[in-house]
């Protein structure tokens, strides 16, 4: 969907609020949004501080962090995260180092997830407009990862995506559209490759 320029210029609620309701705004505007994202980076640098020395008490700023995250979540630093507030991981997911999450998109890890190295998710769109795109405009799109799939290494999901229940994304995909549940999907752009026994 285009920018509406004019409707969005006189939008007078907060950037934060036109990002969390999914609409455009400008990601360089509104000091909510530097003043979260600055937060939000310092604590994840905090929690890969603390991880070696003490691991409870990393763990319990990791749980303190994100939106809501479930029983026996583990995880190993370093990770990157822009909101914490908007990601949401399900019970036993594991998140391996150099996780990245960008934008203020709503993210939510079912359980049984298996996070490979180095996976990004991505919930922001810019502009298509050359001569706007400077301005900062952005929309957010929520991404969904089902119990029980796993991303393997250097995974990149694209905004909106929703990856089904147990299926598996192979090393260094980039997944610009839903995966079904029960299968195998790789490549750039990925693509399924074969099906899983279903459950």
């Amino acid at each position: 969907m285009d920018l509406d320029l004019a409707t969005a210029l006189a939008d007078a609620r907060t950037e934060y609020d036109k990002m969390v309701a999914g609409d455009w705004y400008r990601y360089r505007y509104g000091p909510e949004l530097a003043d979260l994202t600055t937060s939000t980076q310092r604590t994840c640098r905090r929690i890969t501080a603390l991880y070696d020395e003490d691991r409870a008490a990393a763990q319990a700023m990791f749980r303190e962090l994100l939106g809501t995250v479930g029983e026996g979540v583990d995880f190993r630093p370093p990770f990157y995260l822009d909101y914490g507030h908007r990601l949401h991981v399900g019970d036993r997911t594991f998140l391996n180092a150099d996780f990245l999450t960008l934008g203020g998109g709503e993210i939510r890890i079912g359980a049984d997830v298996l996070i490979g190295p180095s996976v990004r998710l991505y919930t922001p769109t810019h502009v298509l407009d050359p001569e706007l795109r400077p301005q900062g405009w952005e929309r957010v799109s929520p991404i969904t990862i089902e119990d029980g799939a796993w991303l393997g290494g250097s995974v990149v999901v694209c905004p909106g995506v929703t990856i089904g229940a147990r299926s598996v994304v192979g090393a260094g995909s980039v997944v610009t559209k839903d995966v079904p549940p029960d299968v195998v999907v790789a490549g750039n752009p990925a693509r399924v490759v074969r099906e899983l026994p279903r459950a």
